[in-house]
């Protein structure tokens, strides 16, 4: 079956017609074609032409031009469990040209995107074109309950595509936040497997990062052999997600070079174009959030960012990312003046009130088959919490309830909420402050 096109409001990329519309050099492309065949022993056009990500036809043209130069030999036609499709080897020149090849890049697989395709994409599928309304906003948020103000000042920020900074004490859900956000954008976008600038190709599709959805293929069957919806140098994806945390490093936001390979790996921030980039825990890392945030001042600011190859030359690529900065400190702590004005939204998120957090605790237990049980209730509400200055959290309703299941199937009794349960809970939530000796 034909790979139909993807129902989504993104325009897709079209799927090149001429190896003209692939925007790459006839050299380039014929290059890549002789390293896919010599690194994975392909031979038939309809296999290779799966893997370099080009039509058919265009595969074809490659293959016939290759043959012209006297790099590639036809093998005469197979047996009929191959469909009859002509097969096609490297011959002594083409393995020649495959290996010198190799040497200035290992890349080799699907056509790459040229950055100015690239970029013109990017547009099509900008984070900043997505209008959230709040029921969608809320459903993404699944079942967190927020205080009803924080929707209001979260909604023009998600929608606005500008950078957004959380903080409050730790534990209120932030990060849960920041995944909600990302879960209520809801529509998909195309993914460059990699992009080509300066003759250098640096991969960006990273399955650990993004979530493909679905794939467009030429149906080897089809009369139409250009039958793909849309360029399958691209994969249909959720709108990425990148979360970083304490290890966030700047060089992270570099292209990394393999020098034994020679080829280039996208930066974080390149592979979450179209998507969320989550800095977590800010003030966390090796790096003063003063310099991480210094970073990001001219694609915050400006919507390109500057990368830099091996060479030395530095070249421009689009900056299309909602960033989200979560952090446990107050922003005056870690930030100056510049910085905190170039993070466009600033929100707060406390602790719950006493009554959301009743409404949380009962809900956590309902899920967990715990019985609530009034008389615990009143001990950790009067006794307790008074210790701490009555500091609700968001994580501690899950925490005393998980520690109350784990001591009663310890001791292999039902799931019970009593005083004496509350008490042994709460002591594994703090750690008593006491000398150690050494």
């Amino acid at each position: 079956m034909n790979a139909e096109a993807p129902v989504s409001g993104v325009q897709p990329p079209p799927s090149p017609r001429t190896l003209e519309d692939t925007g790459l050099s006839i050299i380039t492309m014929r290059d890549i074609l002789l390293k896919t065949m010599f690194r994975t022993n392909q031979s038939q056009v309809t296999a290779l032409a799966k893997i370099i990500c080009l039509p058919v036809p265009l595969t074809q043209e490659l293959v016939d031009l290759a043959r012209s130069q006297k790099l590639l030999t036809a093998m005469g036609t197979l047996h009929a469990t191959a469909g009859n499709e002509m097969g096609y080897e490297l011959t002594d020149a083409g393995k020649a040209r495959a290996l010198d090849a190799l040497s200035q890049s290992e890349y080799y697989g699907a056509m790459p995107v040229p950055l100015d395709q690239y970029s013109v994409q990017v547009k099509r599928q900008s984070v900043r074109d997505i209008r959230l309304n709040r029921e969608q906003l809320l459903s993404g948020m699944g079942h967190l309950i927020l205080p009803p103000d924080l929707i209001d000042n979260l909604g023009p920020a998600v929608t606005s595509g500008r950078s957004i900074l959380l903080y409050g004490p730790p534990g209120n859900g932030k990060s849960s936040i920041s995944h909600g956000i990302r879960a209520a954008l809801g529509d998909k976008v195309y993914v460059p497997r990699a992009i080509e600038y300066s003759g250098q190709i640096i991969s960006v599709y990273d399955p650990i990062v993004h979530s493909a959805a679905e794939m467009a293929v030429d149906d080897p069957n089809s009369l139409r052999r250009t039958s793909n919806r849309f360029d399958n140098r691209y994969v249909y994806c959720e709108r990425p997600s990148v979360i970083t945390g304490g290890e966030l490093s700047l060089d992270m936001l570099d292209l990394a070079y393999n020098p034994t390979a020679r080829t280039y790996q996208a930066p974080l921030q390149l592979k979450a174009t179209g998507g969320i980039f989550i800095i977590d825990d800010l003030g966390r890392q090796a790096e003063p959030p003063q310099k991480i945030v210094n970073r990001w001042i001219v694609p915050l600011e400006e919507s390109r960012d500057i990368l830099a190859l091996q060479s030395g030359e530095k070249f421009t690529v689009p900056f299309d990312t909602l960033v989200i900065f979560s952090t446990n400190f107050h922003p005056n702590q870690i930030f100056d003046g510049a910085a905190l004005r170039r993070i466009f939204f600033k929100i707060k998120i406390d602790g719950p009130s006493q009554e959301n957090f009743l409404k949380i605790f009962a809900m956590v237990a309902r899920k967990k088959k715990m019985p609530l049980d009034e008389t615990a209730l009143m001990h950790l509400m009067k006794v307790k919490f008074p210790t701490i200055q009555n500091n609700y959290a968001n994580y501690q309703p899950v925490f005393l309830i998980d520690q109350m299941i784990a001591v009663c199937e310890f001791e292999n009794i039902p799931y019970q909420m009593t005083p004496e349960l509350i008490d042994r809970a709460w002591a594994n939530m703090f750690v008593r402050q006491e000398d150690i000796a050494h």
